[in-house]
């Protein structure tokens, strides 16, 4: 099974996941990378800086698998205001 990090990218800072996740494949890595964002932004709000980090998800070449931009891990976010009956 591959191995994907999850490298957090905030400006000119580069936060490294030095252990990584053993995923089935990119599609799962998206999905982490996601949820990963979510609770981020759920702990620590919507700080300016945070809202232009980004995870960059690298498999064990270094090799840049997936850019996820931590605006687009709220585009489909369901809204909890809403009224469920």
């Amino acid at each position: 099974m591959p191995k994907y990090f999850f490298n957090t990218r905030i400006g000119d800072e580069l936060i490294v996941d030095p252990d990584g996740e053993d995923l089935r494949n990119p599609d799962r890595a998206w999905e982490v990378a996601r949820q990963m964002i979510l609770e981020v932004l759920k702990s620590e709000g919507t700080q300016p800086a945070l809202m232009e980090a980004v995870i960059e998800v690298t498999d064990d070449d270094g090799e840049i698998v997936l850019e996820f931009p931590f605006t687009e891990a709220l585009l489909d976010v369901p809204d909890q205001s809403a009224t469920r009956h």
